[in-house]
């Protein structure tokens, strides 16, 4: 977090109680401050607990960023792979950019490797759920577990001329 403001940080006690902006009340210039102590080095009058807490959230954010990228691509998937005659650009390049996203927030995360397994399985839920409403399709004819392993979610070939099955590759 970059900002072009600093917030003035107190340092001695004539200049007001440190604690003076709450994070309940304001909490752009709560963060500001929590970033001025952090930067002076003033680690005792951090507010540890709320800076834990957001901390705590920015983690679950990139989770996530990643299982929405997951849901979008899978989403496409099998809209290509339930409705080939409505194939269309759009998808492939919804495919691509899925792709790349979930592969971003990968590379910059690499802790979140060991939940994909889990962020595939709560993205193709709600996939499942959206291709169901957006196809006009049954919900029962697409499979209850994802049919796609991990190389076929990140790698397989979509093509906008492409009419093979996803059976025959």
């Amino acid at each position: 977090m970059s900002t072009t403001t600093k917030s003035k940080v107190p340092s001695t006690p004539d200049e007001g109680p440190v604690g003076s902006i709450r994070y309940a009340d304001d909490f752009y210039g709560w963060v500001e401050q929590q970033v001025a102590l952090l930067r002076a080095g003033r680690l005792t009058e951090i507010d540890a607990k709320n800076v834990a807490e957001e901390l705590s959230d920015v983690g679950r954010t990139e989770y996530r960023e990643l299982e929405s990228a997951l849901r979008v691509l899978m989403l496409h998937l099998l809209k290509w792979d339930y409705q080939p005659t409505h194939r269309s650009r759009s998808w492939v390049r919804s495919i691509e950019v899925q792709r790349r996203r979930a592969t971003r927030v990968l590379h910059q995360n690499p802790s979140l490797k060991p939940r994909v397994p889990e962020a595939t399985r709560e993205a193709y839920d709600d996939a499942r759920r959206e291709a169901a409403f957006e196809t006009g399709l049954a919900n029962k004819l697409f499979p209850m577990n994802c049919p796609y392993d991990w190389p076929a979610i990140t790698t397989r070939f979509v093509e906008l001329d492409d009419q093979r099955s996803p059976d025959e590759d």
